[in-house]
């Protein structure tokens, strides 16, 4: 699967342990970031992470066009929700298109322990017949 993986500057941390702590399950998929929090994902690790542009430099909408491209499985997006962001059209555009694609969507830590456990047991596996029907 090609995960995303963001998080806000204050959910940097949250993400690094959250990425730590899944590190034996997100190691066999593809993972994406945008530019600071995958850099630190990386140092933290050693996974394997392609990193876009930092969220207000574009990342945000990279990472939306790979969803409207159907080249994105899971987005997983530490949002501060107490912060103004001055991205936050971007960000608005990034989940309208995960709606509008299908493309599963937690953005919380809750959220991410349920979907990376569904991720182990297999409950993704109907996104690989649906990248299959595309092409």
């Amino acid at each position: 699967m090609k995960i995303s993986l963001i998080a806000h500057d204050e959910k940097k941390e949250a993400m690094i342990q959250f990425a730590t702590s899944y590190q034996h399950i997100l190691e066999k998929h593809d993972l994406f970031a945008t530019g600071t929090t995958g850099k630190k994902i990386e140092e933290a690790t050693g996974l394997n992470v392609f990193r876009f542009e930092s969220g207000p430099l574009g990342g945000d909408q990279q990472i939306g066009a790979k969803i409207a491209e159907n080249k994105m499985d899971l987005v997983i997006f530490f949002r501060d929700p107490l912060t103004a962001q001055p991205h936050e059209p971007d960000i608005s555009a990034l989940m309208r298109l995960c709606d509008v694609y299908q493309i599963p969507l937690v953005t919380n830590l809750a959220g991410a322990e349920v979907m990376i456990r569904a991720l182990k047991a297999g409950f993704f596996d109907w996104r690989n017949l649906v990248r299959e029907n595309e092409d």
